[in-house]
This record gives structure tokens, C-alpha cells and sequence, in this order.
């Protein structure tokens, strides 16, 4: 098993990992571990990382179809003027 270095301690470690595991945001989670709220972001970027290097990667072709969502473009309406 590879193991990167990492100045938090394997407690640390483990309480972050579970606080992702569980949905808390990192902030939340590095409050809670007793670390800076950017150790707990950079973290959990390197948790997620981790996981989307072990999923298959997909490749959309032909049409495809996005509910609800707006890209661009100019917003409709007055704006509340």
C-alpha cells in the first residue's frame, strides 16, 4: 500500500476521512480535527483525487440532455430594476 507523507498524524488523518466520509465540508471537519481549514480542503482534494483515479472514465458522444441547467448566454428578466 502506497503512503504519502503527510505532516498530520494518522489520528488526524483518520478523523478527516471519516468527517468526509460522513458529508461534513472541510471546514467543519478541520474545526472539529483541530486543524486550519485549508489543511482539511487540501485534504479532502486529495481524497477525492484519490477516489476519481480508481473510477472508469467516461466518454459522453451523440446528444446529450442537461435539465434545468443554464451556461452563458444573457440573464432573462429585469434583474429587480
Amino acid at each position: 500500500m502506497y503512503e504519502r507523507r503527510s505532516r498530520l498524524d494518522s489520528r488526524q488523518q483518520t478523523e478527516l476521512i471519516k468527517f468526509f466520509v460522513a458529508g461534513a465540508t472541510a471546514r467543519a471537519a478541520g474545526e472539529m480535527v483541530g486543524v486550519n481549514r485549508n489543511t482539511a480542503v487540501s485534504y479532502f482534494m486529495r481524497l477525492r483525487r484519490l477516489i476519481a483515479s480508481h473510477l472508469p472514465s467516461y466518454r459522453l458522444s451523440g446528444e446529450i440532455e442537461a435539465d434545468e441547467s443554464y451556461f452563458g448566454g444573457v440573464r432573462k428578466g429585469t434583474g429587480g430594476t
